[in-house]
């Protein structure tokens, strides 16, 4: 059995906060663990959103609570009154996240029966320990860098084996290629992407989000590529042109990467677009076809250098 660190992270911040609650003498101190425990998530930046939220819900439905039970008394009905009013309210003030939290406050006033200062104390402190702990504890999160430079590695991989079989296909008009690869490059981004956006997340501020930069191209990239292979599937010959142009995205699949080479290759391609106006017009519909085709998917190629 695996025990995930979040997981850990939970179990050692009840543990602080139900410590704390005890050797403070506060009652219902085991509530602050439920506090954590409702409080602990996946990124830094959720769980201060959660904190913030379950903090004003709970002082919100703790002064609530104590007003209208002193006005209709202590009785179970009152619950129902309670729950139908501050669940609204906590939606209309976006602070739905914490509507449990809170109610674990109210049932704490419901129990006690009756208004002091004290009772407040011990429950603001049980609200401060639970929230503050699940913050100390969730500020530190493991470092995803070599998953997402896996993710780079795995991605820049993908997108050269692409570009080599369409080059092969463009020179020789004929390839055995499966296309998973096409399949495999969308399943990595989109779990490169999740990752990227939870480590951006994570980040202090004044840190560069690299990484959810870094695929959000590679996700242009990848539309790019999708746009091509239709064009360079309808291309029924081989011809002069479609060499030179598969030429040109087999030295592409092989530097693209660097992205150091982006005015080579605007060289390049504009060279062989004009090498290709001064030709004779073509002659029969499956040549002219195919040179609107070549035409297109060279269109496509600027775009993708431009995200080089």
């Amino acid at each position: 059995m695996k025990i995930g660190f979040r997981t850990l992270k939970t179990a050692i911040g009840v543990s602080i906060s139900v410590l704390l609650g005890q050797l403070l003498h506060l009652q219902n101190f085991t509530a602050a663990g439920i506090l954590t425990l409702l409080c602990i998530q996946k990124s830094r930046k959720q769980s201060i959103r959660a904190a913030v939220s379950r903090f004003f819900a709970c002082l919100t439905g703790m002064f609530f609570a104590a007003g209208l039970f002193e006005l209709v008394g202590y009785r179970p009905y009152a619950l129902l009154a309670i729950l139908l009013i501050f669940i609204p309210i906590c939606v209309r003030f976006k602070i739905q996240e914490g509507i449990a939290s809170s109610s674990v406050i109210m049932m704490h006033v419901y129990m006690h029966k009756k208004v002091e200062a004290a009772f407040f104390l011990n429950e603001f402190l049980i609200v401060v320990i639970g929230l503050g702990v699940a913050l100390a504890v969730n500020w530190y999160m493991p470092s995803i860098d070599r998953t997402l430079n896996r993710y780079q590695e795995e991605t820049d991989r993908l997108i050269g084996r692409i570009l080599h079989e369409i080059a092969s296909y463009l020179k020789n008009n004929y390839t055995q290629w499966d296309g998973k690869e096409i399949l495999q490059l969308s399943e990595t981004l989109a779990k490169a992407r999740d990752l990227a956006a939870l480590d951006a997340e994570n980040r202090r501020y004044g840190r560069s989000n690299s990484y959810a930069l870094f695929f959000e191209k590679k996700q242009i990239q990848f539309q790019l590529l999708e746009r091509m292979l239709p064009m360079v599937s309808r291309i029924t010959a081989q011809m002069e042109q479609s060499t030179r142009i598969g030429n040109f995205v087999e030295e592409l699949s092989v530097h693209f990467q660097s992205g150091k080479e982006t005015n080579r290759f605007y060289v390049m391609l504009r060279g062989i677009r004009e090498y290709h106006k001064g030709l004779p017009l073509p002659e029969t519909r499956e040549e002219f076809e195919n040179r609107a085709n070549l035409f297109s998917m060279a269109n496509e190629l600027e775009r993708f250098i431009d995200t080089l």
